[in-house]
């Protein structure tokens, strides 16, 4: 009778740890100890010489059955399906993206100035080279029919733009060739590893390439970025971008010609309520162009999506005017 039990208790003892192990619930060493303690309160009231040897052995074979039981949990491996962790569904897609902010030079008929435009193209590691192929042979382009990119190099933040010299062939006036000069500069510049940008003709900067296309000419090479002659869109956000989870606090990031430099900026859910709203102030305000950052604090809600608005309000009546509109999702 006592035998019995006592292989009943092993077989228990062995049947927990094993759940505790396919469960992947860890199992402490203080556990194990206490779970042993009871065990052997449990043996201990068994006495007399007949089962006095037999008790020593099952307590031997239910520490090491213990111990096994453990040592097999702290090694188990967790099983991990790749297409489950988070953002692996869309690690295709994502891949197959990219967003390229160019910049097209815009004639009014007294201005000129530049206007940033944001496309998605398919994925490409040449992000440098598909920019400026869309940039040159673009509809709005004032590129010279038969301008081509021959090869661009990137080194320490540099990029030096090889062209073909049917480049030069371009007529637009002293303001349309510095706002074009600008456009190639701000377009690449927006790459993280470009800061500023130098061009070549044939593998060449001397004679007629130097003086590019007859006003400005490239004799102040390498040019840097510059956005003060960017009046469209009134305000872009670089941060966060379109269904990204939102983070809390939700850091937001971009750019406005705006009235006093003010903007502002309220996310809504699915249903259209405000959940949290802020504001700051751009480097500068109209007419001149500036940065903005700012962070909102919020509650995400537990289901849904979510909508980023920035705008700049109306000094008149105080209403919403050039609203960019950012889907999100929560965290």
């Amino acid at each position: 009778m006592n035998y019995l039990f006592i292989k009943d208790l092993l077989q228990y003892a062995r049947k927990e740890i094993f759940t505790l192990c396919m469960e992947k619930i860890p199992v402490k060493w203080y556990t194990v100890i206490y779970f042993l303690l009871i065990n052997i309160s449990i043996l201990s009231i068994y006495k007399g010489s007949e089962v006095l040897r037999l008790r020593y052995k099952v307590l031997f074979l239910l520490i090491l059955s213990l111990v096994i039981a453990v040592a097999g949990c702290s090694t188990r491996e967790p099983s991990v399906v790749e297409s489950e962790q988070p953002g692996n569904a869309n690690a295709e897609q994502k891949q197959q993206d990219v967003n390229l902010a160019l910049y097209f030079v815009k004639f009014t008929a007294d201005d000129a100035y530049l206007v940033r435009e944001v496309r998605s193209i398919p994925y490409t590691k040449d992000v440098a080279t598909t920019a400026m192929t869309e940039l040159i042979k673009d509809s709005k382009s004032i590129f010279a029919p038969g301008t081509e990119v021959l090869g661009i190099t990137i080194e320490n933040g540099l990029a030096t733009v090889n062209f073909n010299d049917q480049v030069l062939a371009a007529n637009v006036g002293a303001a349309g060739e510095e706002l074009g000069i600008q456009s190639i500069v701000n377009t690449l510049t927006e790459l993280p590893n470009i800061e500023k940008v130098a061009f070549q003709v044939d593998g060449k900067t001397e004679g007629r390439a130097m003086d590019w296309w007859g006003h400005v000419g490239l004799y102040e090479q390498p040019f840097s970025r510059d956005l003060s002659k960017v009046y469209e869109p009134t305000i872009w956000v670089t941060h966060p971008t379109p269904n990204q989870v939102a983070s809390v606090p939700l850091l937001i990031k971009g750019s406005a010609r705006v009235f006093e430099g003010t903007v502002s900026a309220r996310l809504l859910d699915e249903k259209g309520n405000v959940l949290a709203e802020s504001s700051a102030t751009a480097t500068a305000g109209a007419p001149e162009r500036g940065n903005f950052e700012m962070s909102i604090k919020f509650a995400p809600p537990a289901e849904g999506h979510g909508v980023l608005e920035v705008y700049w309000a109306s000094p008149k009546d105080g209403s919403m005017l050039d609203t960019v509109s950012i889907p999100l999702q929560w965290p």
